[in-house]
């Protein structure tokens, strides 16, 4: 009897200090604007048709370009809160980054000044299709909101929810032009504590111009079948953090074909080559470090070759910081790490867009 009383006592206990739901009215996701999509795809929240290519391993056709990292849905509504729900076709996590990157959503809302500033993010904890709030409390009128997609879960549908009677619609893309983003863990986001975080959203939020980005994570190697995606896309202009992945005999290899593939049906696009940023494991281990090293150099030498015979190719250097304390695991950086790297293209990329009229 002791022990039924105790039962109900946590029970009643829990209960009153559970968060009571709101009444919310929801919509589907799929009936508002989707951004930052190099292609339509089959299932609204992939990146890439693969169907319509061949040449990727099954990782990277049935996982890796599944998974919405980059992709955002654009919206506005009147509501003083919004909360979501989401469903995934797997649900996955990583050791190197928060559950709220890997698996939960990113608010951004537009202020008075027309900036674009961190409102709210969740993630289920106790079971998929839990309720999540955003943001609450929030003053009468419209609001612009960006709501960025989990970055390595795959989902299958994600939906809003706001008070009963305020309105929720799609808005047109708010960014300008389409300069289009490839390369590896870095540019996919891995290690940012959530998805709004990697350096290509942060650079669209700062500069307002439309960044389609494709991040394959460790899988960014300058290969044919991302080469045949690529320049299929349209684009303004190629953004390539494409030597942080491949060995220095890989770049070597590969760079011409890739360029050829490229160039066939992109042949005066401008395309702008990152190299790879310091890696902090580099420190301490001298074998790690010359490999690293052989990358940069072999990368520096063929970019500037191919610079030699097209004028619409150039060459940055970005940098995660200098002070070796910006890393998450000693190969990706911390939100600050990524903000630097933005910080340190956002201007030579500018300065190279305005010369064809990308401002």
């Amino acid at each position: 009897m002791k022990k039924l009383v105790f039962f109900l006592f946590v029970l009643t206990a829990l209960s009153a200090g559970a968060k009571k739901l709101p009444p919310l009215e929801f919509v589907n996701g799929h009936e508002l604007t989707l951004i930052n999509k190099l292609m339509d795809t089959p299932r609204r929240y992939a990146r890439v048709d693969t169907a319509r290519y061949g040449g990727f391993t099954d990782y990277q056709r049935n996982t890796l370009v599944q998974q919405p990292a980059g992709l955002a849905l654009a919206f506005e509504t009147n509501s003083d809160r919004i909360y979501f729900t989401i469903d995934y076709i797997k649900k996955n996590s990583a050791y190197n980054e928060t559950n709220l990157t890997a698996a939960g959503a990113d608010l951004y809302i537009k202020d008075a000044e027309g900036r674009w500033i961190y409102a709210g993010n969740n993630t289920p904890r106790k079971k998929d299709d839990e309720t999540l709030e955003l943001v609450s409390n929030m003053a009468p009128g419209n609001k612009e909101c960006l709501l960025y997609l989990p970055i390595i879960s795959i989902v299958d549908s994600i939906s809003i929810g706001v008070t009963p009677g305020c309105y929720v619609r799609p808005i047109a893309n708010p960014f300008r032009h389409r300069v289009v983003f490839w390369g590896s863990s870095f540019t996919h986001g891995i290690a940012t504590s959530r998805p709004g975080m990697s350096y290509p959203m942060q650079f669209e939020r700062a500069t307002g111009i439309h960044t389609p980005a494709l991040g394959v994570s460790g899988n960014s190697k300058l290969q044919q079948s991302f080469a045949r995606v690529l320049a299929d896309t349209p684009a303004d202009a190629f953004v390539f953090d494409a030597f942080s992945n491949p060995t220095a005999e890989e770049i070597e290899s590969n760079f011409k074909p890739f360029m050829a593939t490229l160039r066939a049906k992109h042949p005066t696009t401008p395309v702008i080559f990152m190299q790879t940023i310091y890696r902090e494991h580099r420190n301490f281990d001298t074998k790690y470090n010359a490999a690293e090293q052989a990358k940069q150099d072999m990368a520096r030498r063929v970019v500037s070759e191919a610079m030699a015979d097209d004028p619409n190719i150039y060459f940055i250097e970005p940098t995660a910081g200098d002070n070796h304390e910006t890393t998450c695991d000693g190969t990706h950086p911390s939100d600050l790490g990524y903000y630097l790297w933005m910080q340190s293209i956002k201007q030579p990329l500018l300065d190279i867009l305005a010369r064809y009229g990308i401002e």
